[in-house]
């Protein structure tokens, strides 16, 4: 059991009047049964979980009237272990996107007031999540709370390094000093593990458990079957409905050309990275649901580097990152993870690195933007920090940041007048630039 940040957000829920239900959601096996049903025994009398994958009969006592009492005394026949005591339970429904009825439940059990309510799920980021099945989400009664894999400081923690460590690197990064040598080297290898293993908490355990590369990969290759089953499980949400195999088709397309897409040295998302004659009207619903699903992550380029950065983004032009840089690692071929740890990995090694800084980013639940233009100046990511439009470069080698340069130069066009460079070095000024290492973009 690894420990996590979200945590706290479940304490800040449980102290307040908790008017709503926690409502969890994210990729498949982030940890969120584990984390939540840890925090539900430490904090309650009686603890009632329900797994609509698990225990499909359940799903039956959802059917009909969804007043509380009914609701309970059906549970009750089904769970004979489980006690209800007002004020002193809480009910788990894990899986709630299997059970349309239960979600439609959460506004009655909210109104009652005597019993509080988690759910989680995956999939509940789809646009289309129960359209067909005409249930609507209880809209007021819910705190949607989003949960990612393991960040890098989670990592660091799942590693054993000591959270005085981990503060005297915020405190370097706060007072803009370097990082003891020593130190620094070690959390340089410490992310190049992290490339490799990525956050997924049973791909995590697998690795520490042993440090075989071998397990860990087939151990990833084998979540992202689970990931492509889903693909086809959940465009049908009615059993035994004929699923759209056209849309499954074009999203196992995209997902496919997901590294070489990031392989270019132009990284925009282009639909002739897919095939051919592809086109964008085809498979931009393919694109949206991975996102959706949270296996993707779209990064928008902005017409300019400037505040509001939302409202200078521009739809068409993104780049499209896989939401956990483990998983992109092991859809690589053999071999390239041991060429990451033991820094022998050459070109692509910038698009690696480059999807670590954009998961760190999404890791914090804000969007991602990058500024291109047609003259083939780019910016890797451009983010508002300290109320300011702030550029972003990921180097894979020592070198200029030309078009940061060029930027910064003419703060009169781009209104911006900082920059924060990446990479293998330690912290350190260049002008208006700052440089950090690779491994402090969670600080960002």
């Amino acid at each position: 059991m690894f420990e996590r940040k979200i945590t706290s957000i479940f304490e800040n829920w449980y102290h307040s009047n908790r008017k709503k239900a926690l409502l969890i959601k994210g990729l498949r096996q982030v940890g969120k049964t584990y984390i939540v049903r840890d925090f539900c025994q430490k904090h309650y009398q009686n603890f009632i979980e329900i797994n609509f994958k698990n225990d499909r009969t359940l799903k039956e006592a959802f059917d009909g009237d969804l007043s509380v009492d009914r609701l309970i005394m059906r549970i009750s026949a089904l769970k004979p272990n489980a006690r209800f005591v007002p004020h002193k339970t809480i009910i788990f429904f894990d899986e709630i996107q299997e059970c349309a009825r239960a979600r439609a439940s959460i506004k009655p059990f909210v109104d009652d007031g005597r019993y509080d309510i988690i759910a989680s799920g995956s999939l509940l980021g789809l646009r289309n999540y129960n359209k067909k099945l005409n249930q609507d989400v209880p809209v007021g009664y819910e705190r949607i709370v989003p949960m990612h894999a393991l960040d890098f400081e989670e990592f660091l923690w799942a590693r054993g390094i000591s959270k005085n460590i981990i503060a005297y690197l915020r405190k370097c990064f706060a007072e803009e000093k370097p990082v003891d040598v020593p130190i620094h080297k070690a959390m340089l290898s410490y992310f190049k593990e992290y490339l490799v293993v990525g956050g997924m908490p049973s791909i995590v355990d697998t690795f520490l458990e042993n440090h075989d590369l071998n397990a860990t990969i087939n151990g990833q290759r084998d979540l992202i079957e689970e990931y492509k089953d889903d693909f086809g499980k959940h465009l049908d949400e009615k059993e035994n409905e004929d699923i759209d195999r056209t849309l499954l088709a074009r999203i196992e397309a995209v997902f496919s050309s997901l590294p070489s897409q990031l392989a270019k040295e132009n990284q925009k998302f282009t639909y002739s990275g897919i095939a051919t004659k592809a086109k964008g009207r085809d498979y931009d619903n393919a694109i949206q649901w991975l996102v959706d699903y949270g296996l993707a992550m779209k990064c928008f380029n902005l017409r300019k580097p400037e505040l509001p950065l939302e409202g200078n983004k521009i739809n068409e032009s993104f780049k499209l990152f896989l939401s956990d840089s483990g998983l992109l690692v092991s859809l690589l071929e053999d071999g390239t993870a041991a060429n990451i740890l033991q820094g022998d990995l050459y070109v692509y090694k910038g698009a690696i690195f480059e999807n670590a800084v954009a998961d760190a980013i999404a890791t914090k639940n804000e969007p991602l933007y990058y500024f291109r233009k047609d003259s083939g100046l780019e910016i890797d990511f451009v983010k508002q920090i300290d109320g300011k439009a702030t550029l972003i470069e990921v180097k894979s080698v020592s070198g200029r940041t030309k078009a940061a340069d060029e930027v910064l130069s003419h703060p009169d066009k781009y209104h911006v007048d900082s920059c924060i460079k990446l990479g293998e070095y330690n912290i350190g000024h260049g002008g208006t630039k700052l440089t950090i290492p690779y491994y402090m973009a969670f600080l960002l």
